[in-house]
């Protein structure tokens, strides 16, 4: 059954036309990258502009977020964070360059500068990001900074002594996540 089943596939592909398999693919390809570029575009022009709503717009119902300081949040939470950040940032400045795409994989870096509230220090953030997209929508996206640097800017002394330690990792995400779960529950998400 098998030397059959192969000698149909031979003749399917032999006869059918040339490039009509290949560039099906690439256009369709090229146009799901095309339009990943233009949804991460769509998200960081948005936090340029402090606008959480079309940042959450972005997201899939079932998306997740994750970063050093904010780990694996749920679309809900997910969305609340970046509303938090936004409304809070009163001097966020943001700037996105090197989106790339392929295929369903998005990449992009940015750089947030802004004053961190609980110290008053001013922060530069470098930062380099991941997306996995679904249905013109973001599923999976992950956040990768120096969290060592970071804490040094915004935590000066304490981060820049106990930065590099697991324990005062775990007491920033403590602290983070207890932020949002306030913010959250304030604004009734």
């Amino acid at each position: 059954m098998k030397p059959v089943i192969s000698n149909i596939l031979f003749l399917f592909l032999f006869f059918a036309p040339k490039g009509s398999f290949s560039q099906t693919s690439i256009e369709n390809s090229k146009t799901m990258e095309n339009t990943n570029q233009q949804l991460i575009t769509k998200f960081y022009t948005c936090f340029q502009n402090k606008d959480y709503k079309g940042m959450q717009e972005c997201y899939a119902d079932n998306a997740t977020f994750s970063d050093p300081v904010f780990v694996n949040l749920n679309a809900a939470e997910g969305k609340a964070m970046w509303e938090m950040l936004c409304v809070r940032g009163k001097d966020l400045r943001l700037e996105f360059k090197n989106i790339q795409t392929n295929g369903a994989q998005a990449s992009a870096e940015w750089i947030a500068y802004y004053t961190f509230s609980v110290t008053g220090r001013k922060v530069v953030n470098h930062v380099k990001a991941g997306f996995l997209i679904e249905n013109g929508k973001i599923v999976k996206h992950t956040d990768v900074f120096n969290f060592y640097k970071w804490s040094r800017q915004a935590l000066g002394i304490p981060g820049t002594l106990l930065g590099w330690t697991g324990f005062f990792k775990k007491k920033v995400r403590q602290g983070a996540l207890k932020s949002l779960n306030d913010f959250m529950n304030k604004k009734g998400y």
